[in-house]
Order: C-alpha cells, then sequence, then structure tokens
C-alpha cells in the first residue's frame, strides 16, 4: 500500500517542527511569513491538505469598502461567477467594510473565515489596503486581488493580482485630445480615489511626454461634487482650459453641470472626456470616455485563485486587462483650432 504523507512529512520536508506545521495549518500569526511559505510548499509537494479546505468547493468574493450595487464592481462578480461556475466552484458575494489604516492582526475578517474548511479562496474587490492583504495571508487563505483599487504602498508581486489599465487608457485618452489640437487640459477628481490618481498618473505621463505640464483639480469630497466644484473653480478662477479629462463618467456629468451653470457648451468651448463607460452613453452630448472591461476581470481573478487551488506552489501571477477609448460626441478640436 502507498505510503500517505502526514503533518509529520510536512514538518521533515519543511524543516520544521510538527508543532509548526500545526500553528501554520491553524492561521497563528506568530509563525513568520518565510516559514509559513516553506510549509505551504512542502504541503502542496506532498499532496496534504493543512485545513481542510480541500473538500470545500466554495470561493468567497468579497467586496471591500465599496456600494453593493457599484457599476463596476457588479460586472466584475457577473464575470467571476460564470468561470466559477462552468469550472464546478460556487461562487458567494459578501459587502465588508473594515478600516483600511487599521494593522492586519487587528482587522476583524467576515465571520464566514471562521468557519475552518468552509471558504477555499478569496475574490478580493472593492477598496482596500496591504494591511488586509497581509490579514488574509496569515489565516492561510488564498487570494486574487483586484489591483486597481489598492490604497497605499503594497508590493503587487507577493499577490495574484488582475488590473483594468486605466493607466495605458488614460495615456491614449490624453494622447487623443492633444491629436485634437488641445494643449491647455485639465485634469479632475476626487482626490481619495486611488483609481482616479491611477488614470491621473497616465495623463501626467502623457502631458509631460509631449513638453507639456500636467494640470491637476483635486477635490475632497465624492465623484459627481468633485467634477462639478473643479471645473466651476477652474472656470471661476479664468483658468486657460479646452478640455477636461474627468476621473469618471459620474464626475464628467458633475463637470458638465458646472459648465451649463457658467453658460458655456460642450464641446463646442471646453471638451470633456471620463472614465469607466458607466455614463456615458446617457449623457448629452454622448460622453467619450475609458471603457474597462470588468467581466474580463472577474474572469481572470476567478482563473488565477482556481488554478493557485490546484498548484499553491505557482508563481504569483499579474495582470493586466487592456482598456478601451471610446470616441462620442464631447470631444472636438479647440475653438481657436475650428476657426
Amino acid at each position: 500500500m502507498a505510503h500517505r504523507s502526514t503533518l509529520g512529512d510536512v514538518a521533515r520536508q519543511a524543516g520544521v517542527s510538527p508543532a509548526t506545521v500545526s500553528r501554520v495549518a491553524h492561521g497563528n500569526p506568530c509563525v513568520a511569513e518565510s516559514i509559513r511559505e516553506r510549509v505551504r510548499r512542502a504541503a502542496a509537494e506532498l499532496g496534504v491538505s493543512l485545513d481542510g479546505r480541500r473538500s470545500a468547493s466554495l470561493i468567497l468574493f468579497l467586496l471591500a469598502n465599496r456600494p453593493m450595487l457599484h457599476p463596476i464592481h457588479s460586472r466584475i462578480l457577473v464575470g467571476a461567477e460564470g468561470y466559477c461556475v462552468s469550472h464546478g466552484w460556487d461562487l458567494v458575494f459578501q459587502s465588508y467594510r473594515y478600516v483600511l489604516e487599521d494593522e492586519p492582526k487587528r482587522i476583524r475578517l467576515p465571520r464566514l473565515l471562521e468557519r475552518r474548511g468552509l471558504v477555499r479562496a478569496i475574490l478580493l474587490a472593492g477598496t482596500n489596503s496591504a494591511n488586509i492583504l497581509e490579514a488574509l495571508r496569515l489565516i492561510g487563505v488564498e487570494t486574487a486581488v483586484y489591483g486597481n483599487n489598492v490604497v497605499g504602498a503594497w508590493e503587487p508581486t507577493r499577490e495574484d493580482v488582475v488590473f483594468s489599465d486605466d493607466v495605458g487608457g488614460a495615456r491614449e485618452m490624453t494622447q487623443y485630445l492633444l491629436s485634437l489640437g488641445h494643449r491647455d487640459i485639465w485634469y479632475v477628481g476626487a482626490a481619495a480615489l486611488p483609481w482616479m490618481i491611477r488614470t491621473g498618473e497616465g495623463y501626467r505621463q502623457t502631458m509631460e511626454r509631449a513638453g507639456l505640464t500636467p494640470r491637476f483639480k483635486w477635490m475632497h469630497t465624492e465623484e459627481r461634487e468633485a467634477g462639478y466644484l473643479a471645473a466651476k473653480a477652474l472656470i471661476a478662477q479664468g483658468e486657460k482650459v479646452t478640455a477636461i479629462f474627468a476621473g469618471s463618467d459620474a464626475t464628467a456629468e458633475g463637470v458638465y453641470r458646472a459648465l451649463r451653470d457658467t453658460g458655456l457648451r460642450v464641446p463646442d468651448d471646453v471638451s470633456v472626456c471620463g472614465v469607466n463607460d458607466t455614463e456615458g452613453a446617457i449623457l448629452h452630448p454622448a460622453l467619450t470616455t475609458i471603457r474597462p472591461f470588468p467581466e474580463e476581470v472577474g474572469r481572470n481573478l476567478a482563473e488565477l485563485v482556481i488554478a493557485r487551488i490546484a498548484n499553491p506552489t505557482l508563481k504569483r501571477e499579474q495582470r493586466v486587462i487592456p482598456t478601451q477609448v471610446v470616441r462620442r460626441d464631447s470631444c472636438s478640436a479647440p475653438p481657436l483650432r475650428r476657426a
């Protein structure tokens, strides 16, 4: 009869004590990350389950610090669910809030994760910090993360991550505005939102590459108000502006209202573009925007985590899903160029 590997075999292969293997299996946070990885690698090589999750078929889609019906994250969920179901996995959704600044050991994880062996892996969406990634590593649950909305400093190479290429999309959008003849282009957005900071970076890179000064107007409020207040301020201050790059479609809608209130027309006086294509087709004039592919993001998140369940020793992977600039009616050549 073939020998069936045990936790003792894992301990010998990893070069640690059986007690250390037990601590790793029970998610003890006192074990160093390097040792936890060594133990998990040995367990995977020997085909030993450390925590009983091997019999579970449940993946948790965890939406952190975002509205439950958010138009992008709901579509990421749809893509993830389709992939999971087609590969024999059940996906459960949970909305969840925590304090981004809390230390990993202080973060209260969802109760669903307290039931050992129930959840096999996590798809982490919403707005997150590196702290929760560490908290999830401490309990040994495989995680794939939507990378666009991670706040603060973190190391994407330590995780399985899927990004929507908002930086590349912003570069393409800025280049489009430049090709129309715009030089006085402003980027406006809400300062606290990480995806707006990311798209702002793509705008900055392209402006500097063209020898132009990037100009930002950040507001400390929610998306729509940020667009409205930023555009109002630019006009009131007499800034020279022929195009406004808004950090989201909702922000662009606020810009539209501000321009109307000041007697300016889109795009005759000021061209406007947005990001995420959630409202572009219903605005008037129809908004030029950056279209992401959130269902594809969800499918890739699910694919990464299911592959890792099958082989925990795989190298961590970071994928980037392309975006598309959708040209509609809100952008044209600047007034002087048309004349």
